[in-house]
């Protein structure tokens, strides 16, 4: 999604001289079109995080429109008291760009592995949080939130090239895609781990399982009507997400069913173990902590055993 976004970004600020776009001190080989391009409007602030968003709140202040770009624990967890009271509490609008949410950069351990930006940010009042599930809806959301008045936080992932079958890079802020029907179990996705629910989809449509796929890149504003909509039609259904069980996609879920009285029973599917040390292939951490593709068919299998 990285290129995705910064082909969009420098289309954008073709078009809109207040555009600007940080970035601590990476994204080589990715943000140069938008460097090379507008030289005058691209900052690159170091390993300096704090200072980065400092910055892009005074850029915001004086009428631009900054995205400052770093990998997802240091574009939201180092700066975090920046965000909130910088362009949260004035209601500026900075873009907050997270890299790599989840456990795409695995191999360089528990300090780069993404798995409580969705928590933080969504605990900030007027923060947009979108977390697209391919490049083509990165595209598609960028356009749709670029100008929205506040910030924003966008959690994209490193690959440039699958998309998910069947989202058609569709995108509506406040509103979930549904990709697959089914009324036998729905899986609830976020982001790129979607790749995964849709094959364990397949897998249970193979055996005579009726499941189906919706994606929530919208988390706030929250898809709460379809989400409504979708879990009083299922008797069971899995969010699934490359982030911590708490305060991510399925807590927003059981928010939404425990206050809508909705019987849909919820199984939250994501990483629950404190951080041990332990790093690897995204494929092999998708797999230790139950999101992989087979991981998730046995587990929708053991929930509705269990009905």
């Amino acid at each position: 999604m990285r290129t995705a976004f910064v082909r969009t970004l420098t289309d954008l600020a073709a078009r809109d001289d207040r555009i600007v776009l940080l970035t601590g001190d990476l994204g080589w080989s990715v943000v140069e079109p938008f460097a090379e391009r507008f030289p005058q409007r691209f900052f690159n602030a170091g390993v300096a995080e704090q200072n980065m968003v400092g910055v892009a709140t005074g850029l915001a202040e004086a009428g631009f429109i900054p995205f400052v770009y770093s990998i997802v624990t240091f574009a939201t967890l180092r700066p975090y008291e920046f965000i909130r009271n910088g362009p949260v509490l004035h209601q500026l609008p900075v873009r907050v760009v997270g890299i790599g949410g989840g456990f795409e950069y695995g191999t360089a351990g528990p300090t780069h592995h993404g798995l409580e930006d969705i928590a933080v940010m969504r605990a900030l009042p007027g923060m947009h949080v979108i977390a697209p599930a391919d490049p083509d809806q990165a595209a598609t959301a960028i356009r749709a939130t670029w100008d929205l008045p506040g910030p924003v936080y966008y959690r994209l992932g490193k690959d440039d090239h699958r998309t998910v079958a069947g989202l058609g890079g569709r995108f509506e802020l406040g509103h979930a895609q549904v990709i697959r029907p089914g009324r036998a179990v729905l899986f609830l996705a976020l982001g790129s781990i979607t790749q995964e629910v849709v094959v364990a989809a397949e897998k249970l449509a193979a055996q005579g399982v009726d499941a189906g796929v919706a994606v929530v890149a919208s988390l706030s504003p929250a898809p709460v009507e379809d989400l409504v909509h979708l879990l009083d039609a299922v008797p069971v259904a899995l969010t699934v997400e490359a982030h911590n069980v708490n305060g991510g996609l399925g807590s927003l879920v059981c928010e939404v069913v425990a206050e809508h009285g909705l019987r849909c029973r919820v199984r939250r599917l994501g990483a629950r173990d404190a951080a041990d040390g332990h790093s690897g292939s995204e494929s092999h951490l998708w797999e230790r902590h139950g999101i992989s593709a087979d991981a998730l068919t046995a587990a929708a299998t053991r929930a509705l055993d269990a009905e």
